[in-house]
């Protein structure tokens, strides 16, 4: 766009500078002469946008102005005694349409050579050769051509750091599309260990604490183990639920409604429940497994599907970390709405251990793995999770979930 403005602007110059001084110069002519020059001035002035205009190769349309252009400048400098002035307006043409530097020299040269002759003619055999037309042509086509070849090799440099700078560009672009995806493989994979450590990994470890204990209480108490036999079997069913759709998010396809089957939030293709009642059926459940005393202070708290599924994993990892490590007798679970958010609170009151020991444990399975989890999960509502815990004080999980931008 902008070469083709300067091209414009250079074409009003050529007219005015280069076409109006002679029309004007030969006004004064007898008339056979002014008529020819000012017939040849407009088939030059009409050449150019004709030309440029004109149907077949664009390569022969420009080679073709650039002859009427030599043979015009030719003819003026017969008929007028010299054209150096018309000459040197219209070198820039040569270096635009010939299309190469070598062809801009040899045309520009003929164009020279045009007006030397034409001059020369007009001089006759007893002329002068050396006239100032001609000292003025030969300087203007020498400096022409040191300023084309100049003002090629700079486009020419400029084109090529372009081009280097493309080139640099499209790798650039290549190398971020691929760590981008390596990135989004990495982060899918975080998900689905995340995903499998909060329901799957759950779920086995509830089965093999179910199954000790059913084990060692087949003579003791038959209708207990029978209970926990049945705890089993639900939980295995919950766990193949969750592995079907973990495999068809895996594969790209849709999740369960609300979460994965044994969440609590939706069953049996129903509405998803509130969080209060899911937080209630897995309470439920824990307490019915483990035998331990709950208290659940749960009132009904509308939030909406990503803060409901990261407050029912929250309170899953910390009842799996209460039944695998705490050894505590008594569990409370407070949900309460507050301005700034949803809070949550687990606490119980078994052995405790070290915070900071336990965050720096990442292994699979472990208590680490699973507070690093939450943290991310509620991380990425904007939320946070706060643990507080000593040796032999118990355990306090703090979640905090802010309000969604459209509640509230």
């Amino acid at each position: 766009m902008a070469q083709r403005a300067l091209r414009r602007w250079y074409a009003a110059f050529w007219l005015t500078l280069g076409l109006v001084p002679q029309a004007m110069g030969v006004w004064d002519q007898p008339d056979d002469t002014k008529s020819t020059t000012l017939a040849l001035l407009a088939v030059l002035a009409l050449a150019y946008p004709i030309t440029g205009n004109f149907p077949g190769d664009p390569t022969v349309r420009r080679h073709a102005f650039l002859g009427v252009l030599i043979i015009g400048i030719g003819g003026v400098s017969y008929l007028m005694d010299g054209a150096a002035s018309l000459l040197i307006v219209s070198l820039p043409h040569f270096w635009i349409f010939a299309g190469s530097p070598r062809r801009a020299v040899v045309l520009s040269g003929a164009a020279a050579a045009a007006t030397v002759a034409g001059n020369a003619v007009q001089q006759g055999r007893d002329g002068e050769i050396l006239t100032g037309n001609t000292i003025a042509t030969l300087i203007g086509y020498a400096a022409g051509v040191l300023f084309g070849l100049w003002m090629h090799r700079v486009v020419g440099q400029r084109d090529e750091r372009a081009r280097l700078l493309a080139a640099d560009l499209e790798n650039t672009q290549r190398q971020l599309a691929e760590a981008q995806r390596r990135q989004g493989a990495a982060d899918e994979r975080e998900r689905l260990a995340r995903e499998i450590h909060d329901t799957l990994a759950q779920g086995f470890a509830s089965i093999v604490v179910l199954a000790e204990a059913a084990r060692n209480g087949l003579d003791a108490d038959p209708g207990r183990s029978a209970q926990q036999l049945l705890s089993i079997e639900q939980t295995a069913r919950e766990n193949l639920a969750e592995a079907r759709v973990l495999v068809a998010s895996g594969a790209g396809g849709p999740l369960a409604q609300d979460g994965l089957a044994q969440d609590g939030l939706a069953q049996g293709g129903a509405a998803p429940a509130s969080i209060a009642a899911a937080l209630r059926r897995t309470l439920d459940r824990f307490a019915e497994d483990t035998g331990l005393a709950v208290t659940a202070d749960l009132p009904e708290v509308d939030c909406d599907r990503t803060a409901r599924i990261a407050l029912l994993r929250c309170t899953q990892e910390s009842l799996a970390n209460v039944r695998k490590h705490a050894a505590a007798t008594t569990v409370g679970v407070v949900l309460e709405r507050r301005p700034h958010g949803i809070e949550l609170e687990i606490t119980d009151d078994g052995r405790g251990f070290v915070v900071a020991a336990a965050a720096g444990d990442t292994a699979g399975g472990s208590r680490g793995f699973g507070l690093e989890g939450m943290r991310r999960r509620l991380a990425e509502l904007g939320g946070e999770l706060t643990v507080t815990s000593s040796p032999g004080d118990g355990t306090r999980v703090f979640a905090l979930v802010p309000p969604h931008p459209g509640e509230a």
